[in-house]
């Protein structure tokens, strides 16, 4: 269609130099205009100052790892929560000293917790959730014994088993380095807590 406009425009005998000097005039100039506007950058990429072309900081999580994180946050804010709850209300000593060790051990969690979040601009939950509130609300109507196996049983293993299973999940398929990284820190800590509530647990039903 550009060849049959030039001969139309300078006649059929105008020469074949003079039309492929015309040709790279024209793909000259809409190379200029491409420069001139900037190719579009693909989905996802980032721009100089860090953030992509979707709108998301190079410092955010995507949503499913948000979403570990924050379940990670709960975790640790019911350890804490039903381990000083076993202070005030056990009076066995290697339960104490297991509750103790809950809330110091979370706690350090805890802050590592909010520190990635606060990198990577997350609104963690300021409490547990629904269910572990129901579960601290029933462990404070047990006293003695029944409070000992309650709190081992539920607070000591079960909690421990559904943590570890989190941060394997979370280990195994966050896309962001840094969860994964705080997921394989944690990991072993709580594993050590699940085999000591485990421990501790077995010689309550004996």
């Amino acid at each position: 269609m550009l060849m049959r406009s030039f001969r139309q425009t300078t006649g059929a005998r105008t020469p074949v130099r003079t039309i492929a000097a015309a040709l790279a005039a024209v793909f000259a100039m809409q190379l200029a205009v491409a420069q001139t506007t900037g190719a579009q950058a693909p989905p996802g990429a980032l721009s100089k100052s860090g953030s992509s072309n979707d709108g998301r900081s190079a410092s955010q999580l995507q949503r499913a790892d948000e979403g570990m994180l924050r379940d990670i946050a709960r975790a640790n804010l019911a350890e804490i929560e039903t381990g000083r709850i076993a202070l005030d209300k056990s009076k066995d000593d290697q339960v104490r000293k297991f509750a103790q060790q809950m809330i110091d051990d979370h706690t350090n969690a805890m802050t590592q917790v909010q520190q990635l979040a606060q990198a990577k601009n997350v609104t963690l939950p300021d409490g547990p959730d629904m269910k572990h509130k129901t579960v601290a609300t029933a462990l404070k109507a047990l006293s003695g014994d029944t409070f000992d196996k309650q709190y081992m049983s539920q607070a000591g293993v079960g909690d421990h088993k559904r943590t570890h299973d989190l941060l394997q999940k979370t280990q195994r398929n966050a896309k962001d380095a840094d969860l994964k990284a705080l997921a394989s820190k944690m990991l072993p800590v709580v594993h050590g807590h699940l085999t000591e509530a485990e421990q501790i647990a077995s010689s309550r039903k004996r």
